[in-house]
């Protein structure tokens, strides 16, 4: 059975969200980020980045263990295992590949960084909010012009480039953006929030959700102690 270290955030909810519709069989070890349990050598020993996800696959490729890190990877691994969700044909391939980058360099991060100066940030910096919900805006624009030309994300068929969009999409509201104003855009989502699987995927882990109002918790995720720790592993 596979095993997937992780935590109710959104790059944590693409995994679960694709085992679902996979219907790989699986179980969660979570990984409490605000805890700091991210920093445990055994979670490290197979996500040295301290990121979650995580997997471990006990019959992986050839029947050979495997473990993996970096949700995009994740996500490429359990469409080949499974065969679902990525087109076979070249073309279609690249076409869903080239979504799935836009969502690992450019969604998650800046998006990321939006929910941070907004929502977290000790000092509001009228600078970072401006530079980033500009930014997120423009990403959207981005994705309701492609879906005003495409059923989804990849193309035709619903892929792993929605699986890895849409869990970012879920908080508009803290990155400054009104779904409203991207009317394509938000038919995608509304139809990709009604899928079976996608509402079991948010499930996972979803009762240990909880506000970042903690000092410890805040230092864990965005302070110092995360390097400190890194510089003596």
């Amino acid at each position: 059975m596979i095993e997937v270290y992780s935590w109710p955030t959104p790059n944590g909810h693409k995994v679960h969200i694709m085992l679902e519709e996979c219907g790989l069989p699986y179980r969660v070890i979570p990984v409490d980020i605000g805890s700091g349990a991210q920093f445990d050598p055994q979670f490290l020993s197979i996500s040295p980045n301290n990121k979650i996800p995580a997997l471990i696959d006990p019959e992986g490729p050839e029947g050979q263990a495997i473990s993996l890190f970096e949700s995009g990877a994740i996500l490429l691994y359990l469409a080949s295992k499974a065969s679902q969700l990525l087109p076979t044909g070249t073309a279609g391939k690249y076409e869903v590949l080239q979504w799935l980058m836009f969502q690992v360099g450019s969604v998650g991060p800046m998006l990321g960084q939006a929910h941070h100066f907004r929502i977290y940030a000790p000092q509001k910096i009228p600078y970072a909010i401006d530079r980033y919900s500009s930014e997120a805006r423009r990403l959207y624009t981005v994705m309701n012009k492609r879906l005003a030309a495409s059923t989804y994300l990849g193309g035709r068929e619903y892929s792993i480039a929605d699986i890895a969009v849409f869990p970012w999409l879920r908080s508009w509201k803290n990155q400054g953006v009104d779904l409203a104003d991207y009317p394509h855009l938000k038919g995608w989502f509304d139809e990709i929030a009604a899928r079976p699987a996608v509402k079991r995927g948010l499930d996972v882990l979803s009762d240990r959700r909880k506000p970042l109002t903690n000092d410890a918790a805040r230092e864990n995720l965005f302070g110092n102690p995360q390097y400190a720790r890194a510089a003596h592993r």
